[in-house]
Formats: C-alpha cells, structure tokens, sequence
C-alpha cells in the first residue's frame, strides 16, 4: 500500500545577520580573537560600501595590540 508523501517546510526561518559592525566590535573587546579573524574582518570592512574610517581605525589599533597572555 503506498505511504502518504511527508511535506517538508519549503523554506527555513533564517536569521538576520550579525552587523559587521557588530561582529568587529565583539572581536575589539574580546582579546582572545585570532589574528586571522582580526584580518577577515578588515577584509569584510574594506569590501563595505559603507565608509567608516572609525571602525577601520579601532579594527586596525586592535591587529596591532599586543596579544594578552
């Protein structure tokens, strides 16, 4: 005997996404962050219509922090 079809959601909920803003200003405070993600970030302002020289400035301040121990 055929089994009835199962229906699946046709679409998912999606989450907003996280604010560039957002994301470089949690990866500032938090002083653990990797370098690599320090420069991902930079690289995701860069590519960001919005010019924002103070993010840029406060990302680049941080690359060049000292890492805490």
């Amino acid at each position: 005997m055929p089994q009835p079809a199962q229906t699946y959601p046709t679409s998912l909920p999606v989450s907003e996404p996280t604010p560039l803003r957002a994301l470089i200003d949690a990866a500032v405070q938090d002083r653990t962050t990797p370098i690599s993600r320090l420069l991902r970030l930079m690289a995701a302002l860069d590519a960001d219509t919005n010019d924002n020289e103070n993010l840029r400035h406060v990302l680049r301040a941080r690359i060049g922090a000292p890492l805490s121990v």
